[in-house]
């Protein structure tokens, strides 16, 4: 956590500030109870984790390491979720699922949220809904709405969240909140650019009219 995060002064500091390293501890419990079939127990540990951090994690989910939430207020992980290894999250982040249909009450048990690869990281906001699977190095940008599956070393943004770049299989440095500076579209300057490109594609075309008669 304290190398993803240059406001944690040192371990301390993480330990007893932290809800996103709170929350993993009630986590943990609530995951191993629901494991073993006390599903009551689970829920009421993870109600407590929830109310104690503002971060509400379904026992159900599976989470690797090093998983690090930051700020952590309203963020929430559906039942059927997965995460890797190295995921950074920040506050707001939704990964939801899609509701099964009402005549078909075995889908509960299929699978419904987004599974997120290693080394992931979701800008604040953002919300990533269905069973959709976002690749290794990945980065969401703040507030996207992703419903389709992203490629490994892609940044997407949006909504509904597009890339906004191409896929890089260089080493990625860490971008907080999703969207390294450099990346970051200019949505005005995109449409200025396309409109002097068709002028000069017309010009180009009105040029060898003009030659031809």
């Amino acid at each position: 956590m304290k190398k993803r995060d240059p406001a944690a002064r040192s371990r301390w500091d993480i330990v007893f500030s932290y809800p996103g390293f709170h929350v993993l501890f009630f986590y943990r419990v609530a995951a191993a109870l629901w494991r073993n079939r006390l599903y009551f127990l689970a829920r009421w540990v993870s109600h407590w984790g929830r109310w104690c951090t503002g971060i509400e994690i379904h026992p159900g989910a599976r989470i690797g390491r090093r998983l690090f939430i930051d700020h952590g207020m309203g963020v929430v992980i559906g039942e059927t979720a997965e995460i890797e290894d190295d995921v950074t999250m920040y506050h707001g982040v939704t990964l939801g699922g899609v509701a099964p249909s009402i005549n078909s009450a075995s889908q509960i048990h299929q699978k419904r949220h987004p599974t997120l690869k290693s080394g992931v990281i979701i800008g604040a906001g953002a919300q990533i809904l269905g069973p959709i699977t976002i690749g290794a190095n990945a980065k969401v940008g703040a507030n996207a709405v992703v419903t389709h599956d992203v490629e490994q070393d892609t940044t997407v943004s949006g909504i509904p969240a597009r890339p906004i770049n191409k896929p890089c299989h260089k080493t990625n440095k860490f971008a907080a909140y999703g969207i390294p500076d450099q990346d970051i579209p200019d949505p005005i300057l995109q449409i200025l650019e396309q409109q002097q490109r068709d002028i000069n594609q017309l010009q180009q075309r009105l040029n060898t009219l003009q030659s031809k008669i």
